[in-house]
């Protein structure tokens, strides 16, 4: 009788105790992926915090100085900006004034409380200003405000 060799080859080995587990755990896919869920939290919160600060328009306006005494906006008020090079913004979105004055009628019809707040920039020309005041004042708009940065 000969003895073929004194180890057990690996299939052998397969057969009586199944096939090998790997007892290592590679966390680098959920590194990347807590990574990336990092990446999207601070971008979208960068986001909302610019937002906020520009008073809901999604645009940064550069706002004459003024003495005026501090607006409390309302959830209902509705924001726009005009830029420095004339073009109007609300909701993040340049806008016609046919299609601002479509917006205005809509807000007196939903909130006829609620107050347009023109964020004009400090270089816009005057006119353009009034322009979109006067949409405003025909189509009803009761409350109208312009604001300013603090002095």
């Amino acid at each position: 009788m000969a003895i073929s060799g004194l180890g057990r080859s690996s299939h052998h080995d397969e057969e009586e105790f199944g096939p090998s587990v790997f007892s290592d755990i590679n966390i680098t896919p959920l590194t990347d992926i807590f990574l990336v869920l990092l990446i999207i939290f601070m971008v979208g919160s960068s986001i909302v915090v610019e937002q906020a600060q520009g008073g809901g328009t999604g645009v940064r306006v550069d706002l004459p100085k003024g003495a005026a005494k501090e607006l409390q906006v309302q959830a209902r008020d509705f924001p726009v900006a005009v830029l420095k090079d004339g073009t109007v913004v609300t909701e993040g979105k340049a806008i016609d004034l046919d299609s601002l004055r479509e917006r205005f009628q809509k807000l007196v019809r939903d909130a006829p409380e609620a107050q347009v707040i023109i964020q004009a920039d400090a270089g816009v020309s005057h006119g353009r200003v009034v322009e979109v005041m006067e949409v405003a004042k025909v189509v009803g708009v009761q409350r109208l405000a312009i604001a300013t940065e603090a002095q």
